[in-house]
């Protein structure tokens, strides 16, 4: 396949829009539904294993756009999976480790470039199976492809982390290396399935470590799709392994196996504190938790009011609300708040649901069962305690009655200190709250044991400089029309979090990123 027609980012709102792009997206959902449904197993050391009935238990992975349409079977990885994945990739550690740096980096760009030759088919698969519009879809692909090549500069940036260090005297050589742990899992989630697996696992492989990596299982087709990628592009069999089930059993057997000698994981705040305790127990391992986010927007007088409206509908209902930097919280100053909420429900009411795999849709489903009861109990609750302005029901009518779907909603009249101002839920419902105050907004923002994204729609330098001083989040954007706390883009603006939302305080698609799959030899010669 030749490349997209035009470049497309969720990030800038660019791109999307031609006749081309929607013509290729149409033939790559042709040429994708025949293929789908089979049967897939793992893939250790290059060779596809658990394929048989009596291999144990199978998942199916069904498309939340039609809960009928069956996208693939996959095998539930074991214990003994697990350690057979983790087994092959050390044996294959020391080759790729010893492989030149630079050799890394030229088949990681062929990664990349093969990722972004096969955008339509990757991203009509995306949203097949994980029901983001045909924007979000190709964005994600994108992304994934500017992650591998942004973490390729950084290697070449820094001479593959090798630096000389001062003299003692003229008879002795001192240099700083980062030299790779070993084994790294990647346990990647389902809201960015090509993003969040293949950033991280770009970044393990460029360090020189071997990867096993663990998809969501509600996003293994795409996971299968960025294997193919990697393997083709010259990444040997023994440098990376796939291996597909959920948290338990499969999930657990790599937090538990003393193989693994590093851990990604992307995911929510209570798995993640659980598996950073459990991964270190025995003694200090690099474990790398990505978590969730309960993620602000505050609105002044100043602001452009059409903008903030825009830019907090973007972020609060994009991909249905299921990114960690979705906006769930705005705090609106009382002179303005209700001619910028009368903004945002009439924009909101005139936004498309349905299939996103379908051009012009904007709103596809939430991913599955748990997240539609989650959304019934939270608009339930704001039912009770507050005020639907718009939304708040789930959407079975017609096309729609086989999936996942729900309405975006807009809560409003709840206290500040309500429990669905606290919680994440992953669902696309905004809670609004009245401010008299910069100063009380930038309170309540940070009232929180998140610290992962936030917004400012302001007019005035001063409130601008003092929001970027005292809020309390990893990636802050001001006067964001594309999207108040969403659409961090790979070297543009690095993604991580604060508190309770990451555990290491280095971001994705940053400066610092790949050090982190890195440790610090120093060598001293004396000649």
């Amino acid at each position: 396949m030749s490349e997209t027609p035009e470049r497309v980012t969720y990030a800038t709102l660019a791109g999307g829009q031609s006749d081309e792009f929607q013509r290729r997206w149409d033939l790559a959902l042709d040429r994708l539904r025949p293929a789908l449904g089979g049967r897939h197993g793992h893939l250790i050391g290059g060779q596809e294993h658990g394929l048989r009935e009596a291999d144990g238990d199978v998942f199916e992975d069904h498309s939340p756009i039609d809960r009928r349409r069956l996208l693939g079977r996959f095998s539930v990885g074991t214990a003994e999976d697990v350690d057979h994945a983790v087994r092959a990739a050390r044996r294959g550690f020391a080759a790729w480790s010893e492989r030149p740096w630079p050799e890394r980096t030229a088949l990681l760009r062929r990664a990349a470039e093969l990722i972004e030759e096969r955008g339509f088919d990757l991203s009509a698969l995306v949203g097949l199976e994980v029901g983001k519009n045909r924007l979000e879809a190709m964005g994600d692909v994108t992304e994934t492809a500017d992650l591998i090549r942004y973490y390729c500069e950084q290697m070449e940036r820094h001479a593959g982390f090798d630096r000389p260090m001062a003299r003692l005297s003229s008879h002795e050589e001192t240099r700083s290396i980062l030299r790779p742990y070993g084994v790294w899992a990647v346990i990647s989630p389902f809201n960015f399935p090509a993003a969040l697996a293949g950033g991280p696992v770009s970044a393990a492989l460029l360090a020189g470590n071997t990867v096993v990596l663990k998809p969501s299982p509600e996003a293994p087709l795409t996971a299968l799709a960025l294997y193919a990628a990697f393997r083709e592009a010259g990444v040997p069999a023994e440098a990376l392994q796939l291996v597909h089930g959920p948290g338990e059993p499969t999930g657990a057997a790599l937090v538990d196996h003393p193989g693994v000698d590093g851990l990604l994981f992307t995911g929510s705040k209570e798995v993640g504190m659980g598996i950073l305790r459990r991964f270190t127990r025995d003694y200090p391992k690099p474990c790398i938790t990505e978590m969730g986010g309960k993620n602000p927007a505050v609105v002044m007088p100043s602001a452009d009011l059409d903008a903030a409206a825009e830019g907090i509908l973007r972020s609060a209902f994009g991909l249905q609300g299921q990114k960690c930097s979705a906006c769930s919280r705005a705090y609106v100053h009382r002179d303005v708040k209700d001619r910028w909420l009368e903004t945002l429900v009439e924009k909101t009411r005139s936004l498309v649901i349905g299939d996103p795999t379908r051009h012009g849709v904007f709103l596809g489903p939430v991913i599955h069962e748990r997240a539609y009861d989650t959304f019934q109990a939270a608009s339930d609750t704001a039912r009770r305690d507050g005020k639907i302005l718009t939304g708040g029901e789930v959407r079975r009518e017609g096309a729609l009655a086989h999936g996942y779907f729900v309405a975006p909603t807009v809560v409003d009249a709840l206290p500040p200190d309500h429990d669905l101002f606290r919680k994440e839920l992953f669902v696309p419902l905004v809670c609004v709250a009245t401010v008299d105050s910069l100063e009380q907004a930038i309170e309540h923002a940070n009232r929180t044991d998140y610290g992962l994204t936030a917004g400012l729609f302001s007019g005035d330098q001063d409130e601008i400089d003092t929001f970027l001083e005292r809020i309390q989040a990893g990636v802050v954007y001001v006067n964001r029309r594309a999207g108040a706390t969403t659409g961090a883009w790979p070297g543009v603006q690095p993604f991580g979090g604060w508190k309770g939302s990451g555990s290491s305080g280095k971001s994705s698609g940053g400066l610092y990123y790949v050090q982190q799959f890195l440790r610090e030899q120093s060598r001293t010669v004396v000649r």
